[in-house]
């Protein structure tokens, strides 16, 4: 019951994300976006939420169930090859998200997808928020072009935005 309360405070009273990450900060991230995927076929997309809605989290929903809803109110599952990766950060949690389409599956394992969360975590716990999340988006497309890599005369289609989601 006092977690259950601690997480409702947390919400509550979560400040905006533009604090962590002003708008300058968040045109970096696009651009360490944009440049990972000048190396293979995936679209990254980062967005970040400082808390979750009121009615959300009565109902007790989680970082994940949650980024699993952005993932697919983003679309980004929307990709001609099916490997669209979201990086999902619920500040008042204190949680990071990657969720990742079925393009990927068979091809990235749990333990990868958590070493490049590990990598953002380390460098959030840190205080720099901007490191981790070029941090994040650097590993993750070393993980896309590994298996999407860009060959030459591949057409450079940006399915998705790079710029960040403030939700």
């Amino acid at each position: 019951m006092a977690e259950r309360i601690a997480r409702l405070l947390r919400h509550v009273f979560a400040g905006p994300a533009g604090r962590l990450f002003p708008a300058a900060s968040l045109q970096r991230i696009a651009d360490a976006v944009s440049a990972g995927e000048a190396r293979h076929r995936g679209e990254i997309c980062f967005a970040v939420e400082p808390a979750l809605p009121l009615r959300q989290l009565l109902r007790g929903v989680q970082a994940r169930d949650r980024a699993h809803d952005v993932f697919a109110q983003l679309r980004v599952w929307d990709t001609q090859a099916n490997s669209g990766v979201l990086v999902y950060l619920l500040l008042a949690d204190r949680r990071i998200e990657v969720v990742a389409d079925r393009g990927l599956a068979g091809l990235v394992s749990a333990e990868q997808w958590r070493g490049a969360c590990a990598l953002m975590e380390e460098r959030l716990r840190a205080g720099e928020p901007e490191a981790a999340i070029v941090a994040g988006v650097a590993a993750i497309s070393d993980l896309l072009a590994a298996h999407f890599p860009r060959t030459p005369g591949d057409a450079d289609e940006n399915e998705l935005p790079d710029l960040p989601r403030v939700l």
